[in-house]
């Protein structure tokens, strides 16, 4: 389980706060790039930033000098994701190999200008400390584990700041918190990691935050981390270059043999489990997910499915040794301990926003599992710090 905190991710808005630009909810001018062989979008789905699409802050000039290439910022947050800074960075070198000339320029940026050590130890010389990060056409903040944001006031208006200047901004993994907690994500769609979704959509009820791969809505770039980083920044390049042969070549070198969209979903834990061989059961927990204040009887999830009662309790029984019934239970658990974790809901609001009834039945089905009451599970989380 990917470390969080309680306080950190729940912190007020307030920490970052002053006047935030206000997004609108006008459609993207142009359509979200598919690499050859890729599905194409469904109609009016539109999420290319106007700033992608058009000449200004050098986009689409001709590269090669300094000043025509694309400039790209990283900010580095102390505990950052190692593999989701890599994967954001490494398509930008890729692209400059295959084409004539360079054609971006990545530059890293720490709050202090002092070294920065990754969540896995090791440690990054910045190029410049933010405030002499300038004129760049985007900024990725590459968040860390656990959440904590130095300087979150000065980094929240810094934030908006380049916002206002017509900076293109995005998350990486956790990098999506610090963007809300600017007020930089109301009316725009974004991700974040699928162990942080939950406590993320408690944090921010007004936000709309997908459990895909990656978003960009306009002017916002956003990844759930890890490698889905890199299908992000081929997508990006595209974009950028109006040139998807450009992605496609950066891909090759990467050895990455398919450009993700970003329509697709995370959905990693099931995957990881049940590999990609069994639609009808990935079909069937999908179904379990987006039913769980009011959980589905057997034979009905079946029947969405497709499948009869029996047929489904076999393909239970097959790929993961157990039945649906205790898989949909452990699956309302795993959330309600989360939301326990991560939210300030009582604990009967928990018991309710997961399918159960009673307060007292919710208690004996959590404690047989976890080995401990919900008010336990909340008082050992606050206590550990994390």
């Amino acid at each position: 389980m990917r470390p969080s905190s309680d306080t950190d991710i729940h912190s007020q808005r307030a920490d970052c706060a002053d006047t935030a630009p206000q997004a609108t909810n006008e459609p993207s001018t142009a359509a979200e790039y598919s690499p050859p062989g890729a599905e194409a979008p469904p109609a009016g789905i539109a999420t290319m930033p106007a700033q992608l699409a058009g000449p200004p802050r050098r986009l689409n000039g001709p590269p090669g000098p300094r000043a025509q290439r694309h400039r790209v910022g990283f900010l580095l947050i102390p505990g950052f994701s190692h593999i989701g800074f890599s994967s954001a960075i490494e398509p930008l070198r890729m692209a400059n190999m295959v084409s004539s000339t360079p054609v971006f320029e990545a530059l890293t940026a720490s709050v202090d200008g002092q070294i920065v050590a990754a969540s896995n130890g090791v440690e990054t010389v910045p190029d410049t400390l933010l405030d002499e990060l300038t004129d760049i056409d985007t900024l990725l903040v590459c968040g860390p584990n656990p959440i904590a944001f130095p300087q979150p006031a000065y980094l929240g208006h810094r934030l908006r700041r380049m916002a206002a200047e017509g900076v293109v901004l995005g998350g990486l993994d956790t990098g999506t918190v610090l963007l809300a907690r600017a007020g930089l994500l109301d009316g725009y769609r974004c991700t974040i990691h699928w162990q942080d979704r939950e406590s993320m959509l408690v944090a921010f009820p007004d936000i709309v935050v997908s459990d895909h791969l990656y978003e960009i809505d306009r002017n916002r770039l956003t990844s759930g981390g890890g490698t889905a980083a890199m299908d992000m920044m081929l997508h990006y390049i595209a974009m950028v270059r109006a040139d998807g042969d450009l992605a496609g070549a950066a891909a090759a070198l990467l050895v990455h043999d398919r450009i993700r969209t970003g329509r697709e979903s995370q959905h990693l834990p099931l995957r990881h489990e049940v590999g990609m061989t069994r639609p009808k059961l990935r079909d069937a927990v999908t179904i379990m997910e987006a039913n769980i204040e009011e959980p589905l009887a057997l034979a009905e999830l079946a029947r969405h499915a497709g499948l009869s009662k029996r047929q489904l309790e076999r393909l239970f029984a097959a790929e993961l040794d157990c039945t649906p019934s205790s898989y949909y239970m452990q699956l309302r658990l795993n959330i309600a301990r989360t939301r326990l974790r991560y939210s300030q809901a009582s604990i009967a609001e928990v018991a309710h926003g997961c399918g159960f009834g009673s307060n007292s039945y919710f208690t004996r089905r959590y404690s047989r599992l976890f080995g401990r009451t919900p008010s336990a599970e909340r008082r050992r989380h606050r206590a550990s710090g994390i």
